[in-house]
């Protein structure tokens, strides 16, 4: 989980659990004024993780190096000089940090395959162990009562396939459709729920357009074939699923902010429509059967002409979900310093936004906007409901004895599921949220000092303690 930073910058140690007295303590504001009940009987509740953001075990049982631990090991772009080595050493806690999930009242866990522990070259020999560590987590969920969510592609490309052009190289293609076969043979008797990919809109723009992610490419060039090349995996691993998992729930997820102007003169209009295709269409249009938004200008007329007319068909899937992942929204300005897409976002701060009402990764809370985004893709025919597979924030914790208060944290939350609320109860097809996250993490380039967790990890000690958030969440969800 990141978001859209490339706009505005062109000891293993045993898991230990400490569980505060009492819920009394979780909050000293108002309490929400909704129930679990207001969502349906048949809402899933659950939280999203990501595999190398909390797995550890980098080079453990097989493993091969992903993108991600070449990037961290080998530059200087993560922000605390840390890397994902051991993380929340989730490869050796698997068992009681998923028994956190059922503490909390969740039903779902949503977690990440790690491509490279399942083809540590990115394609040829398959690395059983790997395939043996999500039979683990798999069944472990199924042995409590959680549901396991997998997603098929968090991010980290196994660093032998970058070597061959990643997500540049049109190979991709067909290696992503290898990949998810193995995956979905595997585990697609278990498990019928699955996500294709984890936000292209951020791994593109991150990773070859800005380079400040893995794998620290730049270019426009490089960006363009990568976005097209990630849509076009996106609908082929869906056929994938669809394939080989009888009864499957495809879905995929997409990043997306509502936009509002600057102000209402016509060029700052315009900037922030074509941040909206940049942002949100890009990555949901041509997978829908809408084609790219070409009509946002010649930065997309630039994309949709490097696309092969044989590939439009190929692009579009009947999804039964789409992924929602929502934090903040987005204040767009032109700004003709900027190439190609000629805007963009103004920071909070210079917008006189408070600062309570800004998180640590720089981000305004905007529950309003997160209402006025579901609007918008519910006007979207071509998807049939959606699941929130992401929100949260990251603020300061305050670590006191064997709690930690995180007020801000749990405001945010009700403020953002009632405007959820608000808008499911006005006909928008949601059946889902899930919590980013379980756990405090490695937050890519800013390293782990944003805390996103309902639980707190000292990454020292490996100890775990519930925060006042999640301890909100137990209590929404108690039956």
């Amino acid at each position: 989980m990141n978001r859209r930073k490339f706009i505005q910058n062109t000891s293993k140690a045993g898991s230990l659990l400490i569980l505060p007295s009492g819920i009394s303590q979780i909050s000293n504001s108002t309490n929400p004024n909704f129930t679990k009940t207001d969502f349906g009987k048949d809402f899933k509740w659950g939280v999203a993780t990501a595999s190398y953001q909390i797995e550890g075990a980098w080079d453990e049982d097989g493993k091969g190096p992903s993108i991600w631990d070449t990037f961290t090991q080998n530059t200087n772009r993560i922000k605390d000089g840390s890397t994902g080595n051991v993380a929340c050493d989730f490869y050796h806690s698997y068992k009681s940090d998923i028994q956190l999930v059922k503490d909390l009242n969740f039903d779902v866990f949503r977690f990440s395959i790690s491509w490279s522990r399942i083809f540590p070259e990115g394609t040829g020999q398959v690395n059983q162990k790997g395939l043996d560590f999500y039979h683990r987590v798999i069944d472990h969920c199924l042995e409590i009562g959680v549901e396991p969510w997998p997603t098929i592609y968090h991010w980290d490309l196994p660093q032998a396939l970058e070597d061959r052009g990643g997500w540049v190289n049109r190979d991709i293609i067909s290696w992503f459709e290898d990949y998810s076969s193995e995956v979905t043979r595997a585990f697609g008797d278990k498990t019928k729920k699955w996500m294709v990919m984890n936000e292209a809109a951020s791994f593109c723009g991150a990773g070859y357009l800005g380079g400040f992610h893995a794998p620290g490419k730049r270019g426009f060039k490089k960006f363009y074939d990568a976005a097209h090349h990630a849509n076009m995996c996106q609908s082929g691993g869906a056929r994938v699923i669809r394939n080989e998992v009888q009864d499957a729930i495809v879905g995929t997820t997409i990043s997306c902010s509502w936009i509002d102007p600057i102000d209402q003169k016509e060029k700052n209009i315009l900037a922030a429509k074509k941040l909206d295709a940049f942002l949100n269409r890009l990555y949901l249009d041509p997978i829908v059967g809408r084609g790219y938004p070409t009509d946002a200008g010649k930065f997309f007329e630039k994309i949709a002409e490097r696309v092969p007319d044989s590939d439009y068909e190929k692009l579009k899937f009947d999804f039964d979900f789409m992924g929602v992942q929502n934090y903040s929204r987005t204040v767009a300005k032109k700004a003709f310093y900027i190439p190609v897409v000629k805007a963009f976002q103004v920071p909070p701060k210079k917008r006189g936004v408070p600062e309570d009402q800004i998180t640590e990764m720089g981000w305004e809370v905007a529950p309003d906007g997160f209402y006025k985004i579901l609007k918008q893709l519910g006007e979207y025919k071509e998807i049939k409901r959606m699941i929130v597979t992401e929100n949260g924030c990251a603020f300061p914790d305050k670590v006191e004895g064997n709690s930690v208060h995180d007020p801000r944290r749990v405001q945010f939350f009700k403020d953002y599921l009632g405007n959820m609320l608000k808008a499911k109860n006005e006909g928008v097809k949601i059946d889902g949220y899930f919590v980013w996250t379980l756990l405090d993490n490695f937050e890519w380039a800013e390293g782990y000092e944003p805390r996103f967790g309902l639980v707190h990890v000292d990454f020292n000690t490996q100890k775990r303690i519930i925060k006042d958030s999640g301890l909100f969440f137990k209590e929404l969800l108690e039956e």
